[in-house]
């Protein structure tokens, strides 16, 4: 019996010190969700979809663009971009330079060109978003951008 008891106590002391095993994670491949998320906000944008472009946010999530307060809110943010759209916002190219973070929360770091519908670039800059995977799906959480150009002078 003692025999017995003392071979459990080594097994189980030996499961416990198990090393843990490293997270499933995958950072490139969330590289490639993260664009094809990209790609499908262009497509929106493209269609005109103010709707669509607000459901690429989180639940929680906010854009925080020059010269404006921060907007939350998906009836805010459909607004917003339906104003964009029908200022004559016609796409939005988004390249992604860099991400970093986990299974959570994923910063990425990119470059932007916004042209009208005719084709003329309106704008180009650089933006930090803050991805949150919600509902198994990696959704703009916290986006911030600003433009290269100049400032227009009077």
């Amino acid at each position: 019996m003692k025999k017995l008891l003392f071979s459990a106590l080594i097994a189980s002391s030996l499961f416990a010190c198990k090393p843990e095993t490293k997270s499933s994670f995958d950072l490139a491949n969330a590289k490639k969700e993260i664009e094809a998320a990209n790609h499908e906000i262009s497509q929106f944008m493209a269609k005109g979809d103010s709707v669509g472009m607000a459901s690429a946010y989180s639940t929680d999530g906010s854009v925080m663009l020059n010269n404006m307060p921060s907007i939350k809110g998906k009836e805010n943010l459909t607004k917003i971009w339906g104003g964009f759209i029908n200022t004559g916002i016609g796409s939005i190219e988004l390249n992604t330079l860099e991400v970093w973070g986990d299974e959570n929360f994923i910063t990425e770091e990119g470059l932007f060109t916004i042209k009208s519908k005719e084709g003329a670039q309106l704008d180009k800059g650089k933006y930090i978003v803050l991805w949150k995977k919600e509902d198994g799906k990696w959704k703009l959480h916290r986006d911030m951008s600003n433009s290269d150009l100049p400032l227009a002078t009077k």
